[in-house]
């Protein structure tokens, strides 16, 4: 099969065959249709979190089942699913607490690489998915089924910007009607906050950026405020439509550690900050412990908007077929494989809301 392997940190994507091994007991071989380009593979292949190489990267992905191991009970060859990087074994403390996102198992996946270049170098399986490639191997835990009349390249979406943004503020926060909410970062997984927050019903709804375009987006997904944080101040916008309380909720969408500081000191007394952005490793926050004891604020940590795959992704397309959630807007360019450099560049270059690429 073609896949395009990171060989080297910032460095372009090399597009080559490479072997993969069939599915084992509990695992499903997917042909990939779609795989949205998602800045959390941008800071990987950029060496921000670490890793050996070579690896396939590529994780908000859709296709269709072509075969599956032993065991495999919860879908079937030919159907249509999303493909995403969280698995789950039901049975750890975090799964028997409903915390299927913080599933703390190690699967056969993560001990038995299953690719190989053709020099028969093993290749890892980039975010446990390496979906930029025409077949990927994965648990079956890692897949939701979704309806034929779906577009491949909008079901991928939902693998991972729709659910973690989105997932951030009904999941995690867990917040309340008629909040007051602020979205600093308005890329994909940002813009999915906003229309968490505005499906909560969020007022006000402030949107940062430091791109325009961006932010008129965030407009149209829900926001009642915005405002562009390299040219005006921020802070003072957040001042006057709080009458100087601060904020109830503050969802950082943007993996930088300024971003959550600067949130911070947006917070409202008894607010909550929710971490939705995965700055790399080694960038820290500092804090006034006393304040934030006293102030009885909230700091959360959101992976993938603490998302339970076979409950939320359902209701997230329900809301996609009544006109309550905006998933076509999302998709901004489609290419094929061999163009992917060119759409990753795009990504760095914040150009786009999410490119996919799609495979025939």
């Amino acid at each position: 099969m073609k896949a395009a392997v990171c060989y080297e940190f910032n460095a372009p994507l090399v597009i080559e065959e490479v072997a993969l091994a069939p599915p084992q007991a509990g695992e499903v071989l997917v042909k990939i249709a779609a795989c949205a380009i998602c800045h959390s593979d941008l800071t990987y292949m950029d060496g921000g979190w670490g890793g050996k190489l070579p690896q396939i990267f590529g994780h908000e992905a859709s296709g269709v089942v072509v075969e599956i191991g032993a065991g495999v009970h919860s879908v079937r060859a030919g159907d249509r699913v999303l493909v995403t990087l969280l698995r789950s074994c039901g049975y750890c403390a975090p799964c028997e607490n409903g915390n299927l996102h913080a599933c703390q198992t190690r699967f056969p996946l993560d001990r038995e690489p299953r690719l190989r270049n053709r020099a028969g170098t093993t290749i890892k399986q980039g975010l446990r998915t390496a979906a930029f490639a025409e077949y990927s191997v994965v648990e079956q835990s890692q897949l939701a089924v979704i309806a034929d009349e779906l577009p491949f390249e909008v079901a991928s979406l939902l693998s991972c910007g729709v659910i973690t943004g989105f997932g951030a503020v009904t999941n995690t926060a867990k917040m309340p009607a008629n909040a007051s909410a602020a979205v600093l970062g308005c890329g994909g997984v940002g813009l999915n906050a906003v229309q968490g927050a505005a499906y909560c019903g969020a007022h006000p709804l402030l949107a940062v950026d430091v791109v325009d375009r961006k932010l008129a987006t965030a407009k149209h997904f829900g926001a009642t405020h915005c405002v562009n944080s390299a040219t005006d101040d921020a802070r003072k916008m957040v001042h006057e439509i709080s009458a100087g309380n601060g904020l109830e909720y503050v969802f950082v969408a943007v993996g930088n550690a300024d971003a959550i500081q600067q949130g911070l000191a947006w917070l409202a007394p008894t607010g909550t900050l929710t971490i939705v952005g995965m700055p790399p490793t080694g960038q820290l926050v500092s804090l006034d412990a006393a304040e934030l004891a006293a102030a009885s604020q909230r700091i959360l940590g959101s992976k993938m908007g603490s998302t339970r795959l076979r409950i939320d992704i359902p209701k997230l397309l329900a809301l996609y077929r009544h006109g309550r959630l905006k998933l076509d807007e999302l998709v901004t360019n489609r290419y094929p494989l061999a163009q992917i450099n060119q759409a990753i560049d795009e990504v760095r270059q914040d150009k786009v809301i999410r490119n996919v690429i799609v495979f025939e």
